[in-house]
């Protein structure tokens, strides 16, 4: 008898990873829908763009079940997922992207459901950054990789990398200096 989708819910993720390696489908969903926003909430902070993160989830996902049969060490899933996010993200960003001519779209369809206002200004303030140094700030931030993971992810020089967070953050904080001053005053 095969086991129930609650069992996969309740499963530990190598195992998960083990078993959708193994081809099966009730695994990879489970997989999908544990990893699912965090990886669509990593393309938004890159993109800016609600679809276009969407539509590169889907590809880091599908990447995924094409790929999850070469992960030997199920353990290393996590950081796998990313590395595939990472390199999804690149491979768009390399060729012509095909939403360049399109009309440009509102703030207000960026803003997903649950968004909080500082959740949007972040994204409104990371999308003013250019895209490299908004690639290492988001990578560094949100996806918690280290300096040298970066820079191994992305190909650029280790000191890039530094002066890219660095200068990102100065910049985002900067943006954002109203949520600190807010704070200080309670």
């Amino acid at each position: 008898m095969a086991p129930t989708k609650g069992v996969y819910a309740r499963s530990p993720e190598p195992l998960i990873v083990r078993l959708a390696g193994r081809g099966d489908e009730d695994a990879f969903e489970e997989l999908v829908r544990r990893r699912q926003s965090w990886v669509r909430n990593l393309m938004r902070r890159l993109t800016g763009n609600a679809a276009l993160a969407d539509d590169l989830a889907q590809e880091v996902f599908l990447q995924t079940w094409r790929k999850i049969r070469q992960l030997n060490h199920p353990a290393r899933f996590p950081g796998w997922l990313k590395q595939t996010a990472v390199n999804t993200w690149l491979q768009h960003a390399r060729r012509n992207d095909p939403l360049s001519g399109s009309v440009e779209v509102q703030d207000g369809d960026r803003i997903t459901a649950g968004a909080t206002g500082a959740d949007i200004d972040l994204d409104r303030a990371l999308a003013t950054l250019e895209e490299p140094v908004r690639l290492c700030v988001v990578l560094a931030y949100h996806a918690q990789m280290s300096h040298g993971e970066i820079a191994e992810a992305t190909a650029l020089p280790l000191g890039t990398v530094k002066s890219h967070i660095r200068r990102g953050t100065d910049r985002l904080r900067s943006m954002l200096s109203g949520y600190w001053a807010a704070d200080e005053v309670c």
